[in-house]
């Protein structure tokens, strides 16, 4: 196992700096714990890394390599951590291995520093709102929980907070969880919410990204437990080859196996000593049906945790929600706006356009993550008041799909605006809507080429709201 006293007096590169937060947390971990040298290298130059560079600039011992890659930094070298997004075949992450030299990610690096029990939640859609309200249900019922990897939280900004009877609850993506198949680590307790074809830009086969995922009950031990969603294919297939107890969730009845279960508008659970009715459905700030799934995920993990009825009750109905997700910004002449910027996929943004039974002017599109949008152009042709929509090669997939499938709905008059920042978005969109009217920032695809990710994009979205609020 790896102790924090190896790092001291070692040279580590830090492979992509990038702007998500999860190098500055790495960074900042390496150096306090005494790394003589972090090489931080990035293919971007300084202007374009400035929110994190800044947020470095009190470090001493940081060399960085902007604008390249240099061979020696990553074969002369102690360790690199890689940015998750960067593939394993990437030309220097081969060219470290085939010289012996460690490549790790910071969530490898975090399973390796800490034995503390995680609950590792992963799937394609619903990992962040269902890690979030499982954490708030257990410290609810004053569970000592540490948060890693969930939204921008860095896995190694929390490492210090974990005392010994603490619990993990981690959000993991495909690409973290890439990291842990060397070290033979799955979470005591993995959830997957939903398993859909994604990031196929980065995996080109779905398998690839299914393999990934895979990793979160590949190395469980016969007393962990695997929690997945029967309603979603698949997520089902996870069972197949699992080695602990499986437990489900299900917005419907379960024919057979233990978990939690709607039936006649109550949650059922049902355990090897038979069923029992928990409580009806409780009221919830979370709007959409997908979060029916995300709410039944955490009540099945809560449960395997011991936590009352009444517990579990009280805290969904104190859950506020997550940012970016869904999030309520603010309401002007009886038009409501909700920041839903994490929707970077077909499913999840079709899911945010029908949370609202009110009429919806969408801003939407994107760059291209090599999805399906024939079912995405439907919805947003037809089922959106209006639509506008970003540049970006997503959109340029998405709008003739969407021209023909209002063509053939017999709205050839309607027109879906293409702009290139989030202010001609918002003005177009405000002057679309009518009293009583949402608009909704859900984009169904990256936010790459305009923004600097999805959160600066929500953050766009946000201030533009807060600047109309302001006006009189």
């Amino acid at each position: 196992m790896l102790k924090r006293e190896w790092f001291k007096g070692k040279r580590i590169t830090v492979f992509g700096i990038g702007l998500n937060r999860g190098a500055l947390a790495t960074i900042r971990f390496l150096l306090d714990a005494g790394v003589k040298e972090v090489i931080a290298t990035d293919i971007k130059m300084k202007e374009d890394l400035a929110p994190t560079l800044t947020e470095l600039d009190r470090y001493k011992n940081i060399t960085y390599v902007l604008g390249q890659h240099r061979p020696e930094d990553f074969t002369q070298i102690d360790m690199v951590v890689k940015n998750p997004i960067i593939p394993w075949t990437n030309e220097y992450i081969k060219l470290a291995r085939a010289k012996g030299v460690p490549v790790e990610m910071d969530a490898s690096l975090f399973i390796q520093l800490t034995r503390q029990p995680m609950i590792g939640v992963t799937g394609t859609k619903g990992k962040t709102t269902t890690a979030s309200l499982i954490a708030h249900i257990l410290e609810s019922s004053e569970q000592k929980i540490v948060r890693a990897g969930i939204s921008q939280i860095g896995f190694l900004d929390v490492i210090e907070q974990i005392k010994e009877q603490s619990i993990i609850v981690a959000e993991l993506s495909s690409w973290r969880l890439s990291s842990f198949a060397s070290h033979q680590y799955s979470p005591a307790v993995a959830v997957v919410t939903n398993i859909y074809p994604d990031h196929l830009n980065y995996y080109k086969k779905m398998s690839a990204y299914v393999a990934d995922k895979e990793n979160i009950a590949r190395f469980q031990k016969k007393g962990d437990t695997l929690i997945l969603n029967h309603d979603n294919e698949g997520a089902r297939e996870f069972a197949q080859a699992a080695k602990g107890h499986v437990m489900w969730f299900s917005e419907q009845e379960l024919v057979a196996g233990e978990g939690v279960f709607v039936r006649s508008g109550s949650i059922y659970e049902r355990t090897a000593d038979g069923e029992k009715e928990l409580f009806s459905w409780p009221k919830s700030h979370l709007i959409g049906e997908h979060n029916r799934s995300n709410i039944l995920a955490a009540i099945a993990v809560a449960r395997l945790r011991g936590v009352s009825e009444s517990r579990i009750v009280s805290a969904l109905e104190s859950f506020s929600g997550v940012p970016s997700r869904l999030e309520f910004v603010g309401e002007k002449d009886g038009i409501q706006f909700y920041n839903d910027t994490a929707a970077t996929m077909p499913e999840a943004a079709i899911a945010g356009v029908r949370a609202f039974d009110r009429p919806v002017v969408l801003i939407a599109g994107g760059a291209d993550k090599n999805a399906d949008y024939s079912e995405l152009a439907q919805v947003f042709a037809t089922e959106p008041k209006s639509t506008i929509l970003f540049r970006g090669t997503g959109t340029e997939k998405l709008l003739p799909l969407m021209e023909q499938t209002a063509a053939a709905a017999g709205r050839e008059n309607i027109s879906f605006p293409v702009v290139s920042n989030m202010t001609d978005a918002l003005c177009i969109a405000v002057d679309e809507a009518e009293t009583g009217d949402i608009i909704l920032l859900s984009p169904g695809a990256a936010s790459f080429g305009l923004f600097q990710n999805e959160f600066d994009r929500g953050d766009q979205f946000r201030a533009g709201v807060k600047r109309l609020l302001a006006e009189t």
